[in-house]
């Protein structure tokens, strides 16, 4: 795989890799793994909401609209 990213990205790439004292590959592969795992968690999270309120839904509203 070929990542091609902007100067202006790869400079920031390679400053903070200088800065955590890692290679500019080892700070992308961390980044990409973190997106991954967060967006896996939000998908899981929107999918369970999605369940509750379709199962729940309507309960939530009338409790909503006894206050």
């Amino acid at each position: 795989m070929t990542l091609r990213l902007s100067d202006d990205e790869t400079e920031a790439l390679r400053m903070r890799a200088a800065a955590e004292n890692r290679s500019m590959q080892e700070v992308a592969r961390d980044a990409v793994r973190r997106y991954i795992e967060t967006t896996t968690k939000r998908e899981l999270l929107d999918h369970a909401i999605e369940a509750t309120l379709t199962q729940y839904g309507e309960a939530l509203r009338r409790l909503g609209d006894e206050e």
